[in-house]
């Protein structure tokens, strides 16, 4: 609705339940919600009568939180919505599935929009308003990836908001991308990618140094994969701190994956962990099962964490479901945060650190002025939502209903 409206008996956590000073569970309250211009206008309880001549529409005291944020996928190829293809060829490393990609990828781009667009719906119906998706720039496609997302990116900026990472998936160096990933951030890309310096790049300290470059000459933030192992991967991470630091970077780099950090002891990691959050580098995660890294311990240590899909059905991964909550969910599965207050402050992972409750349990989710990007659950509180991947039934990009209904 662009006209403003009332979002009535909308169910919003106020604080936990403590008992035996131990949170027992999470209190709720019923709410009416004004909302104006995209943004939450106005917050009042449901005990007050409301008066007005506006709109309403009601909530039915479906539980209200923060929209979800994919922040790590790759939408520009995929077999999603196209006939079913499982991978095809035996992974012997990453360059198997790069000489694939060099044969494949001018097959797939007829249908890269349709798809990505396809993509975006079933993101959206999840519950995920922002996303940041990897679009490969490369000699062999050139462009063309990121032309046809950026179509159906496009198309979906009224339910959504996108951001695309100019991706040199075959290597920055390597591939003799850096023109190319020059012209895609003039083009519509809005975050320089890099992907395994050593492995890939053959060149550690080149690699970094030139992602950043073109960062800072083009004012872009930076996402780059690391699938590097152990002290390899760390001597990278560390690198790209010291580099972040030079060029004034702190809070615009993200690191994907970061696989190294699974691979070390958690005194190793923890080291890591501290320098990361000095300089404001956050780590995305896919939460692979076999090689998880410490997510905790990096949170305890202050480092910005978020989750992404990564693959959906494309020639790297048959899997893949699209639906930040339930990966949430497996986070908290995979390292038995159980808790009340655990699974609630798991929400944060998606939603970029907002969570209704802070740890102490004081209500800091939604203000007066906070946009209205919002998913209404069939949950009683978040910590229900994120353990059994609560019904979505309706989600709100900007006060306007994208996807559900009520």
């Amino acid at each position: 609705m662009k006209k403003p409206y009332w979002l009535t008996n909308v169910r919003l956590e106020v604080s936990y339940n403590y008992q035996n000073g131990s949170v027992a569970g999470t209190d709720t309250k019923g709410f009416h919600i004004r909302m104006e211009a995209g943004k939450i206008n106005k917050i009042m309880s449901a005990d007050q009568q409301l008066v007005t001549e506006e709109p309403m529409l009601d909530a039915k005291e479906y539980l209200m939180l923060p929209s979800f944020r994919d922040m790590h996928i790759h939408i520009d190829k995929t077999y999603y919505g196209g006939p079913w293809k499982a991978p095809t060829i035996p992974a012997k490393g990453i360059f198997t599935r790069l000489e694939e990609e060099e044969e494949l990828l001018p097959r797939l781009l007829p249908f890269s929009e349709e798809r990505a667009g396809l993509l975006l719906e079933l993101l959206i119906n999840s519950g995920s308003t922002r996303i940041r998706t990897h679009g490969n720039v490369d000699p062999i496609i050139g462009l063309k990836n990121l032309e046809a997302t950026l179509r159906a990116v496009e198309s979906y900026k009224s339910k959504a908001s996108v951001e695309i990472v100019a991706f040199p998936q075959h290597g920055l160096l390597r591939s003799q991308s850096v023109q190319l990933v020059r012209e895609a951030l003039r083009s519509g890309a809005s975050l320089v990618g890099g992907v395994d310096p050593a492995t890939v790049d053959g060149n550690i300290e080149k690699s970094l140094q030139t992602m950043m470059e073109l960062a800072v000459e083009g004012n872009a933030d930076i996402d780059i994969h690391l699938h590097e192992p152990g002290h390899l991967g760390l001597f990278t991470l560390r690198r790209l701190a010291a580099l972040t630091e030079e060029a004034g970077w702190e809070g615009r780099v993200t690191i994907s994956h970061a696989l190294a950090l699974a691979d070390v002891s958690n005194e190793e990691a923890g080291e890591v962990a501290e320098l990361l959050a000095h300089l404001d580098i956050s780590v995305t995660s896919a939460v692979p099962i076999g090689r998880t890294i410490p997510i905790p311990l990096l949170r305890e240590k202050g480092v910005g964490v978020s989750l992404g899909d990564d693959s959906i059905i494309d020639h790297w991964s048959p899997f893949g479901k699209g639906d930040s909550l339930l990966k949430a969910g497996t986070l908290a599965e995979r390292f038995g945060l159980s808790d009340e207050r655990s699974l609630g402050q798991t929400l944060g992972c998606i939603t970029g650190g907002i969570t209704p409750l802070n740890q102490e349990g004081k209500q800091v989710w939604p203000q007066v002025g906070d946009s209205a990007d919002l998913v209404l659950v069939d949950a009683r509180c978040s910590a229900e939502a994120v353990a059994r991947n609560a019904t979505r039934r309706a989600v709100l990009f900007k006060g306007a209903i994208v996807a559900g209904a009520l």
